[in-house]
């Protein structure tokens, strides 16, 4: 910085005028479960888990003054207790794992037929190449080896139950958060060893796996009750609000975007209703107490959302940067100086806050290419020039995913992290702090005439509806829909039933289904999503009694594209 603007921050924290800075890291996985089998489908969240969220809360532990905004989605941490109950059953009594890759890690025996041998080792590969698998040479060598098989299928016949054994090892090893690997002996120990790893030695990582599910839960619980971090919550299975409320809202910001035939999701607002009301009590349950902010599904919002949130208690929502940008290119509202402030919406009385995006997307989309040292210096010169040249109160939001983008760093983000929350927590002139901290400091609200609506992806719902594959999925959406009226109003399903129905289309209503149709994005998440679409609406129509129509049987959507970072992240603004 210049003598001058060292001068200006010299004088701001002298004045005790500190730049208020929040990272809210939101912790998502949708249902990966066939709820009507009870098994996991996919691996994600216990691998994200192991990976991830154990090393964001060690982050924090370390690092005892910073603060940062914690938000679950409930379905994820219903998911996460019952991956350590399945793994705690096993120990107890030998009762089966029912994610298949798990159970592949512990079984005795491997499987004899080619094809199932071949699924399995291409699973073992669905990791980061260069960050996950590369970094040892030994999971390398078998990497080569599976990628040489996948091209010689005759030779699956001579693979033996050893490679099957070391590489499903390898694979779960890579998966381990930087934190675990520095800080646990028997993860450095199984690392060293290499290869030729035995059944003890699979069933101490499933010991380690299974530690990390049943704790990470409370090392967040117990980061709340020390003030460090503020948790809060998003709609139980993760929907976009403001389209079940009305299809139409996506106009706001795409007026020429073709929608779906069905014209209004019926019955939206009781469903959204439905969603908060189920996740607040799936909050309380694992926290013991009501959560004062909501990050709404993608940040997701409309006029109506944020009333809705007003009226449910919510003290605090939050959204995108080019919502905020959007909104305030409207005649009704006044521009402000600067973008960092809480806003309130006209008739609401719920502060939200929106995201930083370009910071955000420095973080998801551009550090993880430089050395952790220039990244946070980068990042905290950004922060200081908007100290020094914004005028007044002010509050930084940078919202992201918890655990996509760190797979892309080096060692997991491990170093870009550490320094970040400790260069941060000692600056003279940067205050991490919590979005509900900033309302109790009186933070300045500025107002907000009218709002468009949009997400925090490009500042509309382009990632959910107006591709003609996502249109198709909101059109069999809302034919279970209507046949779930129906069946309510029919009053022939029990009051277990109603339960159970009602569940299942909660989790087809979440938004990750729709965020993977479109050929933009890779073929095999798009096959994988869409497949437990299907499976999803075919288990609701068992649930009310009826036969699914045929076209569940057949895909809808393919994908060919290769979008940066895999398809998982988005940048908040359209490149």
């Amino acid at each position: 910085m210049s003598g001058k603007a060292l001068d200006k921050v010299t004088d701001k924290t002298v004045g005790g005028d500190k730049l208020k800075l929040v990272l809210c890291w939101h912790m998502h996985q949708p249902e990966y479960r066939d709820l009507a089998a009870g098994e996991f489908i996919l691996p994600w969240t216990y691998l994200h888990v192991i990976k991830d969220y154990v090393d964001m809360a060690a982050h924090l532990e370390a690092v005892p003054e910073a603060k940062a905004v914690i938000n679950f989605a409930p379905i994820l941490l219903e998911q996460i207790e019952e991956y350590a109950r399945q793994v705690g059953a096993y120990f107890h009594d030998q009762t089966p794992l029912t994610d298949a890759l798990l159970a592949s890690l512990v079984a005795t025996t491997a499987p004899d037929d080619a094809e199932t041998v071949l699924k399995l080792i291409k699973d073992c590969l669905r990791a980061n190449r260069e960050r996950q698998i590369n970094r040892y040479p030994a999971f390398k060598k078998l990497a080569d080896m599976a990628d040489w098989l996948d091209q010689h299928y005759e030779a699956l016949m001579y693979v033996n139950t050893q490679f099957v054994n070391d590489i499903l090892v390898w694979y779960h090893l890579a998966w381990m958060g930087e934190t675990v690997k520095l800080s646990d002996s028997r993860v450095r120990h199984l690392i060293a060893k290499g290869s030729g790893y035995s059944l003890h030695d699979r069933l101490e990582l499933l010991e380690i796996i299974g530690e990390l599910l049943a704790n990470v839960v409370c090392r967040y619980n117990v980061l709340a009750k020390k003030g460090q971090v503020e948790l809060s919550v998003t709609p139980y299975a993760h929907p976009i609000m403001p389209l079940l409320l009305d299809l139409n809202s996506a106009h706001e910001a795409m007026p020429d975007a073709p929608l779906p035939e069905l014209r209004r999701y019926p019955g939206g607002e009781a469903r959204v209703l439905w969603q908060l009301e189920k996740g607040v009590q799936t909050f309380k349950r694992f926290f013991g107490f009501q959560p004062k902010g909501c990050w709404p599904s993608e940040g997701s919002i409309c006029g109506q959302t944020l009333k809705i949130l007003s009226d449910f208690g919510f003290e605090w929502a939050a959204s995108g940067g080019s919502v905020l940008h959007n909104s305030l290119n409207q005649p009704e509202n006044s521009h402000p100086v600067t973008p960092h402030h809480p806003f309130k919406l006209d008739k609401t009385d719920i502060a939200c806050f929106f995201r930083d995006d370009g910071l955000s997307d420095l973080i998801g989309f551009e550090y993880s290419k430089w050395h952790a040292d220039d990244a946070v210096a980068d990042l905290i010169h950004h922060l200081e020039h908007i100290a020094v040249n914004a005028a007044g109160d002010k509050v930084v939001s940078i919202i992201m995913d918890g655990e996509n983008a760190w797979e892309y760093f080096p060692e997991n983000g491990y170093h870009f992290l550490s320094s970040l929350y400790q260069r941060l927590s000692v600056h003279p002139m940067i205050e991490l702090t919590t979005f509900s901290a900033c309302l109790q400091d009186k933070t300045a609200i500025k107002p907000l005439s009218r709002l468009v609506a949009g997400s925090w992806v490009y500042g509309s719902f382009s990632t959910w509806i107006g591709d003609a594959d996502k249109n198709r999925a909101w059109d069999m959406l809302g034919d279970v829909k209507s046949e779930f009226d129906k069946a309510i109003l029919g009053c022939y399903l029990t009051d277990q039933q109603i339960r159970e129905a009602e569940l299942q289309l909660a989790i087809c209503e979440g938004s990750d289904w729709f965020w993977w149709f479109g050929d933009y994005n890779p073929g095999e998440a798009v096959s994988n999503f869409e497949k437990q679409y299907r499976l999803n609406l075919a288990n609701l129509y068992r649930l009310l009694g009826k036969q699914p129509p045929a076209y569940l049987a057949l895909s809808f959507t393919q994908g060919s594209g290769a979008p940066a970072m895999g398809g998982a992240m988005r940048p908040g603004v359209e490149l």
